[in-house]
């Protein structure tokens, strides 16, 4: 047995009281994000999405946010995925975002719904060219017998969309997971850290309630 019980640090984060918060929900993960983007060098949107499927197994990946507002926060993805059959089931899902320099997380619970194909678009035609054309190439979660396959797809892509745009897959896109709880922690010393949680009501208003670290 390895032990790594002593593999520990001892978090030295700011306070965080309810003065200190907004009270909507969207504004105040605005505000951390922001410092997130100042401080985290690399891939300050980068998050866990938890999915569960039909038999109740769960499952976790790391994605990318690329947009929110406050009808929701967007990832995207091939939607013959585990993850996109999972929503496809069940559509509740959690995000988690960790910002270690910040000694901050920020857990998200939502329901995750497909996008208009003509917001997919309008995200796609910003995309580089290698990663519109990595789309097309990749049948997500299937099993590959070797990455040279997937290099000569690749190849075969490119040929084809020579000298034109690469067109939206009909199989590629986004979610918008809208939330319904929204969880900041910020860690503290000796464990005892401070946990806010919003809670979204029927008139899109939020309770502010502190849990116990």
């Amino acid at each position: 047995m390895k032990d790594v019980s002593d593999v520990r640090r001892s978090a030295e984060g700011r306070s965080l009281e309810r003065d200190d918060l907004d009270d909507n929900a969207f504004e105040q993960f605005e505000r951390w994000f922001g410092e997130a983007c100042d401080t985290v060098e690399l891939e300050p949107n980068a998050m866990a999405l938890c999915t569960v499927n039909e038999t109740g197994a769960p499952s976790s990946r790391t994605v990318l946010l690329k947009y929110f507002d406050e009808t929701g926060f967007v990832f995207f993805t091939n939607y013959a995925s585990r993850k996109s059959a999972d929503i496809e089931t069940n559509d509740r899902v959690s995000m988690l975002f960790f910002w270690r320099e910040l000694g901050r997380q920020i857990r998200i619970d939502g329901t995750a719904a497909k996008i208009p194909a003509t917001e997919s678009l309008k995200y796609f035609m910003t995309r580089p060219r290698g990663s519109q054309i990595g789309a097309w190439v990749s049948q997500q979660s299937s099993i590959v017998t070797s990455r040279s396959l997937l290099e000569a797809k690749f190849d075969e892509i490119r040929r084809k969309f020579s000298n034109k745009e690469v067109p939206l897959p009909s199989f590629w896109g986004g979610y918008r997971v809208v939330p319904t709880a929204i969880e900041l922690w910020q860690g503290r010393p000796d464990r005892l850290h401070d946990r806010f949680l919003y809670t979204r009501q029927h008139n899109d208003g939020w309770t502010i309630e502190r849990l116990a670290p």
